[in-house]
């Protein structure tokens, strides 16, 4: 497919002296005088202090939003916008040499693993072999989780072999257990973007033929889906290592692809079976407005457990938006639960380090003490994971949170409600956060940062004055915190803010993050490899590539510095593999509210 296809534009005198008259030579006047004037002096001076002590008020209000002034004062001058605010970008030129770098890396990996393990779900780049999920053998989750990369970097001769091999040797019918959540968002999520980019009916059959296979999955009392799914069997599996619960992140992440299906289909079967699921959060929602990490498929009610914005917890919140997002912003009933969310996201997890005032998302921790009663111990713990929330934040600031449609780029202040303000600002500073955990020996971030609280006693260690690697000790076995699996969340914000402002500091950063890539994570034979410690020189590297490098990382890179008119924001949501869906006008509503 040519990557001109893929192109389309995004598209405020004096007063008189009535006394003067007045006989200055009687002396009973002058004492009447001399007595208002020291009156008067009082007056004044507590009228001083007053009209000080608004004005101090005041200028604080206006430094922490200037817009309370400069939004009257340009509408009076006769100004639309700030006139001495840089010009709303008009489209982004492509940085052809950096994209083209990264076009080459992706072909670097890609090619390695064509070469040894072709269809394989996993890669090996040091010991040159493929892996499957199950004995019963793969789905080719590397092949489908990288074919709308291909697309989008115009790859026309990789993505024909790749097409070949979903065409003919492609098969779903294993009799093997297949994480649902995984496999809707790699497999299912990869056919249908390929679909919606090339409008080949052949990925559209085979997404059917995997969706009728999870749909059992959904079989459980509270239509929950069971954390797996036998594809062979069509029967959903139970998690044995969670007690038979469902993450919340994963019953909660699988709207995007089943609703589009449907769309595609005209199937209400795979719609009604996503949204009974979004039915069933909502009824059992927490007062708070926040969810916890685990599910009861048995009753469809929240169990005790962590409340994080990390592992099992990230793409709930980012669904909630993201479905309010591709039906056109017609599903109110989204936008509600995904303002709800962020009011109390707010509330209770975004914290500042003690040093210099970094954002970060901590988490809650549920303790029962020895009477039975239980309180929420906050956490500075924050998920690489997480980098993803600023961008998500600053989205929904322009969509959500926004008072016309479409916003400026970037957006003006009087474009956006006070909760679109609140949620714009944080997003800004949680990037800058998730760029500061780059500040490492191979300036890659770790699997886990912790911050610093003022009971932790850890002032004086040697990274850094506000985050650190728990369980980093000099001359021991680096911890899993510390590892960097080619995870895209930080380049995934940095896409969207970019996207969102035309600030050339994001390429930059995105930038640096792909130099480290390549410095410290590329096989010379071929592929890329996990770091086992980012603080570590030289590097040790693990021998896995995650298919998500060519997915998402490698794909939000070459995005970044792409012309703006390829996959525009405004016409495409991406699912949380990174796989674009059009957004769509579909002909029903959610039936809850």
């Amino acid at each position: 497919m040519s990557e001109g296809s893929l192109r389309k534009r995004n598209g405020a005198g004096t007063k008189s002296d009535a006394t003067k008259g007045k006989s200055a030579g009687n002396p009973t006047d002058a004492k009447q005088s001399v007595g208002q004037e020291a009156t008067s002096g009082g007056s004044s001076t507590i009228v001083y202090f007053v009209v000080l002590l608004v004005s101090a008020t005041f200028g604080a209000l206006v430094y922490k939003d200037p817009s309370i002034v400069k939004g009257p004062l340009y509408e009076f001058l006769g100004f639309e916008e700030d006139p001495f605010s840089p010009p709303t970008p008009q489209g982004f030129a492509a940085d052809l040499l950096k994209r083209d770098a990264v076009r080459d890396a992706f072909k670097h990996a890609w090619l390695a693993y064509e070469r040894d393990a072709m269809g394989w779900d996993e890669y090996h780049p040091i010991s040159h072999k493929g892996t499957n999920l199950t004995e019963a053998g793969g789905i080719g989750y590397t092949v489908i989780d990288s074919i709308d990369t291909m697309l989008i970097m115009g790859l026309d001769e990789e993505y024909q072999r790749a097409r070949k091999w979903v065409e003919e040797k492609m098969d779903f019918d294993r009799d093997g257990n297949f994480n649902t959540f995984e496999t809707t968002i790699r497999v299912l999520g990869g056919l249908l973007s390929a679909y919606a980019l090339t409008k080949d009916k052949l990925y559209v059959d085979k997404a059917v033929d995997l969706a009728d296979r999870i749909l059992p999955a959904f079989d459980t009392p509270a239509g929950l889906p069971l954390s797996s799914v036998n594809l062979a069997q069509r029967k959903g599996i139970s998690s044995a290592d969670n007690n038979g619960l469902v993450s919340t992140a994963e019953i909660s992440t699988l709207q995007l692809e089943f609703r589009y299906l449907s769309y595609l289909t005209e199937n209400e079967e795979y719609w009604d079976a996503v949204e009974k699921v979004m039915a069933t959060i909502k009824k059992s929602s927490l007062t708070n407005g926040l969810a916890s990490i685990f599910m009861n498929p048995e009753d469809g009610r929240f169990v005790l457990s962590a409340i994080r914005l990390g592992s099992r917890g990230d793409s709930y919140y980012e669904y909630l938006l993201k479905q309010y997002l591709q039906t056109n912003m017609t599903e109110p009933v989204y936008q509600d639960m995904y303002n709800f969310a962020m009011d109390a996201v707010h509330a209770h997890l975004i914290s500042k380090s003690q040093f210099t005032k970094m954002t970060y998302t901590s988490e809650l921790v549920p303790e029962r003490d020895r009477m039975g009663q239980i309180s929420w111990r906050l956490t500075p713990k924050q998920d690489h994971l997480v980098c993803f929330f600023g961008g998500s934040l600053m989205l929904g600031a322009t969509t959500s949170g926004a008072q016309v449609h479409p916003v400026s780029v970037p957006p003006l202040p009087k474009e956006l409600t006070k909760t679109g303000k609140r949620d714009w600002e944080v997003g800004e500073e949680l990037i800058e956060t998730c760029m500061r955990t780059h500040e490492t020996a191979t300036g890659l971030s770790p699997e886990i940062a912790h911050f610093r609280i003022p009971s932790d006693g850890l002032v004086g260690s040697s990274i850094s004055q506000d985050w650190y690697i728990k369980g980093a000790a000099l001359g021991q076995p680096a911890p899993y915190d510390a590892r960097y699996i080619l995870r895209p969340e930080t380049v995934e914000s940095l896409f969207i803010a970019y996207r969102l402002t035309g600030d050339a500091k994001y390429r930059r950063y995105g930038w640096d993050i792909f130099q480290a890539i390549e410095k410290h994570c590329r096989i010379e034979t071929g592929g890329y490899a996990s770091v086992i410690n980012v603080d570590a020189l030289p590097v040790e590297h693990e021998d896995k590539m995650e298919t998500f490098l060519m997915s998402e990382t490698l794909k939000y890179l070459y995005l970044l510095f792409e012309d703006d008119s390829v996959i525009p924001l405004s016409e495409y949501v991406f699912n949380t593999e990174a796989h674009p869906v059009p957004i769509i006008n579909p002909h029903r509503r959610a039936s809850f509210s």
